[in-house]
């Protein structure tokens, strides 16, 4: 089983959209290199950032996110981003109608129930859990092994938090990765064992 890693752009004071769900600046660090990070090219970073992100994104086998941000993309047209083989998705409510049933989507409801498919999907490979309200309450549940942000030096003020509504403090080790790009800054740390 592979490790699950809980992962966003984040503001230094630690929100992932504004009040309104927009990101701002947030993924500006995306464009602001000479190296593609995808196929399209559509996505250029710098060499520093590239190193990093694309082994990472190589390693991802499913993605989870929470209803609303499947419904703010749209379900991403029913193609998951970033070359993702499968979704995840924690909801209480059915697909919309009309969905592709062979979209490579999974609808579950809860976060355990997610995490099982979410698992089985990935194989040996990584789990990667969005962060705000499903990744937090994943974290709180002990379901997440390590914590990855991609810090951007951006204050919102208010707005949708990284960690979502968690209010359990969780200790991390020491940051494992400290990488610096353009506008961005990429983290990791592991969560530490609960006592």
């Amino acid at each position: 089983m592979g490790k699950v890693v809980m992962y966003s752009s984040v503001s230094v004071d630690g929100f992932i959209a504004d009040d309104n769900d927009q990101v701002g600046p947030l993924f500006d660090w995306m464009s602001g290199g000479d190296v593609p990070l995808g196929e399209t090219g559509q996505v250029k970073v710098t060499q520093a950032s590239y190193d990093y992100t694309r082994p990472y994104w190589d390693e991802i086998g499913v993605t989870v996110v929470g209803r609303h941000a499947f419904d703010m993309t749209d379900g991403w047209g029913g193609k998951p981003p970033s070359g993702i083989d499968h979704m995840v998705v924690v909801t209480h409510r059915p697909v919309p109608d009309g969905w592709d049933p062979e979209a490579p989507f999974h609808l579950v409801d809860g976060i355990e129930a997610a995490m099982a498919r979410a698992q089985q999907l990935a194989g040996d490979r990584t789990v990667e859990v969005a962060a705000g309200d499903v990744g937090g309450q994943m974290l709180a549940a002990g379901l997440v092994d390590e914590v990855a942000m991609d810090m951007v030096p951006v204050v919102f003020g208010s707005g949708k938090r990284y960690f979502g509504s968690v209010d359990v403090q969780h200790l991390l080790e020491d940051p494992d990765v400290v990488i610096q790009g353009n506008r961005v800054l990429h983290l990791r740390y592991r969560v530490r064992a609960r006592r």
